[in-house]
């Protein structure tokens, strides 16, 4: 058992986020005040002690606020670094830039990796979230496999992949509930606008389960919701990890032939809830809040690889 306490801070891009994980441990979150200056600079001032205290600070993405989000955490880690915590853990459930992960033509910036490396100037110890730091991976596919037994009846199911990039994500979860899985191939005529889908798989007369990292713009999902459809779906409901719903996608889902779409609450969403009553949220605090406790006590964090805490 660790000798230090934990300390528990947050910006502005998720308070409610950050208070669920902090009800979650029993503890009070760290007073911190983040502002704007008049010329958009930020500030942070620590409003208590952290000296030899195991600092996590859990700052996500949020729609629209990303960069200053990311300016936040950054200042706040380094706040805390120079102000002697013991060790600091960055807990980021959406990670900045994390579509820009590799160089996929010629002079395009990796920008998740520069993302990694200012984590780690600025005095991340620890990262849960291609880093030279500790880092672990926290996985939504437990907490997804959870809602899928509750709430349908899924041995009626068929597991669905969007596109080819998700194949593997869906035969997970397919394998794990020991049921079929369909693909949709996708061509698309520019970026983020898909024009033809192309089903691969057999959905007639099921429930078809579409399940994907991230829900954007949703034009894949609502594409990916009248294929189905034609193809005999009884009904298509869509399971993703980060629902950034930017744009027209609210819109875009309530006219869709999607009966629901479930996004955790990796970024705020409480105002577009409020739009679309197809929207239903899987809270991933507790899962948040374990991989916490388990970091400080030295504990192993695989166990929520798999497990869902309850």
């Amino acid at each position: 058992m660790a000798a230090n306490s934990i300390k528990l801070l947050t910006g502005n891009s998720h308070p409610t986020l950050a208070r669920k994980v902090a009800d979650r441990l029993g503890i009070d979150l760290t007073k911190v005040l983040v502002v704007q200056y008049s010329n958009q600079e930020t500030s942070v001032t620590i409003g208590e002690s952290v000296r030899d205290e195991d600092v996590f600070i859990i700052q996500s993405a949020a729609p629209g606020e990303v960069n200053d989000g990311l300016m936040e955490l950054l200042i706040m880690i380094n706040a805390c670094k120079t102000a002697s915590a013991r060790r600091i853990t960055a807990m980021i459930p959406n990670f900045p830039y994390a579509r820009q992960d590799k160089k996929d033509k010629s002079r395009a910036p990796i920008s998740a990796k520069l993302i990694a490396n200012m984590l780690q100037t600025a005095g991340c110890n620890h990262i849960q979230g291609f880093f030279n730091v500790p880092v672990d991976n926290l996985y939504a596919e437990p907490s997804m496999l959870q809602y899928i037994r509750e709430n349908f009846d899924y041995r009626n199911a068929v597991i669905v992949s969007p596109d080819a990039g998700g194949a593997k994500r869906a035969t997970a979860i397919a394998d794990r509930l020991d049921l079929n899985f369909a693909l949709i191939h996708k061509e698309r005529s520019r970026p983020n606008e898909v024009s033809k889908m192309v089903l691969v798989g057999d959905v007639q007369s099921k429930i078809a389960i579409l399940v994907d990292d991230m829900a954007d713009t949703c034009g894949t999902l609502v594409k990916a919701a009248q294929t189905l459809k034609k193809h005999g779906a009884q009904e298509v409901v869509a399971i993703v990890t980060h629902g950034i719903l930017s744009g027209n996608a609210i819109d875009s889902i309530n006219k869709s032939e999607l009966g629901r779409v479930v996004v955790t609450n990796t970024v705020p969403h409480g105002e577009k809830k409020k739009r679309c009553p197809r929207l239903h949220t899987i809270d991933i605090a507790p899962t948040l809040a374990e991989a916490c406790r388990r970091t400080h006590n030295g504990e192993s964090v695989s166990f929520l690889f798999s497990h869902a805490p309850t």
